[in-house]
């Protein structure tokens, strides 16, 4: 037991990919504080958009704390853990776009649409991913299902409801900002429909092309997950503080006068 409390603790330094699963730890803890200690600054209505990105990345480094001592232990990559740490944290960053767009007109159905896309996504990636039998059709078969839901987010947040919906508002903070969260989406969430399709029996993978290798995946997907929902959270912020100026300025215009 002593031997096994050793390796779990111990950090490999010449190990990339356990180094990032405790940078990433760390960097998540450190912005969920952040956001909810800021939750103070902001106007009552960004409250709960602050909540949701202290949430996002409070969740994901409970999952890293978790994730950091079963690869340090068995140096396999931990997919059960990972799909667990998805399954909560991708619905809230679709929240996100909901609630950045409520104040357009944006009806509780778009949340509802924006969550089963996103939990379809994910069951059916974690489906292809931790049940597959090692062939390329098993693979394809998931992965495209997985597709539709990640097709429908990103479809939404570039030419859909949700940036219909942006473009209509009176805020400047709040298309720049949709925006910016469709290119993480765009760009920041491409890693890993890459990193599914390098697993046994994907297209990348050691029986396709042979370009990526699982441990190779661990490290894209920790530092991609530290850039999305940190990122995620650091735009919304941004946006509640615009917002929140834009609002308390006229009463302390008045307040000199």
């Amino acid at each position: 037991m002593r031997t096994m409390l050793l390796d779990v603790m111990r950090i490999p330094v010449d190990d990339p990919v356990a180094f990032t699963f405790f940078t990433g730890y760390m960097a998540m803890f450190a912005a969920a504080i952040f956001f909810l200690f800021e939750r103070s600054t902001v106007a009552d209505k960004w409250k709960t958009s602050l909540l949701i990105s202290g949430l996002i990345t409070g969740i994901a480094s409970v999952h890293y704390y978790y994730m950091r001592d079963y690869y340090v232990t068995t140096h396999e990559t931990p997919i059960a853990l990972r799909y667990i740490d998805w399954t909560l944290t991708v619905p809230l960053m679709v929240v996100e776009f909901y609630l950045l767009v409520r104040a357009a007109g944006a009806k509780v159905s778009l949340l509802y649409k924006l969550i089963v896309a996103a939990v379809v996504m994910l069951v059916f990636g974690y489906i292809g991913e931790a049940f597959t039998d090692g062939t390329m059709g098993h693979s394809v078969l998931w992965g495209s299902l997985s597709t539709l839901g990640y097709v429908y987010i990103l479809y939404s947040a570039w030419f859909g409801e949700v940036a219909q919906l942006a473009a209509a508002s009176q805020s400047e903070a709040v298309r720049k900002g949709v925006r910016a969260l469709a290119w993480f989406v765009l760009v920041g969430w491409a890693i890993y429909p890459i990193g599914y399709m390098a697993m046994p029996g994907g297209w990348l993978g050691p029986d396709g092309a042979g370009l990526l290798r699982p441990h190779d995946l661990d490290l894209l997907y920790n530092i991609a997950d530290a850039i999305n929902k940190i990122g995620f959270g650091l735009v919304v912020y941004s946006i509640a503080r615009s917002e929140s100026a834009v609002k308390v300025a006229p009463a302390s215009a008045t307040s000199v006068v």
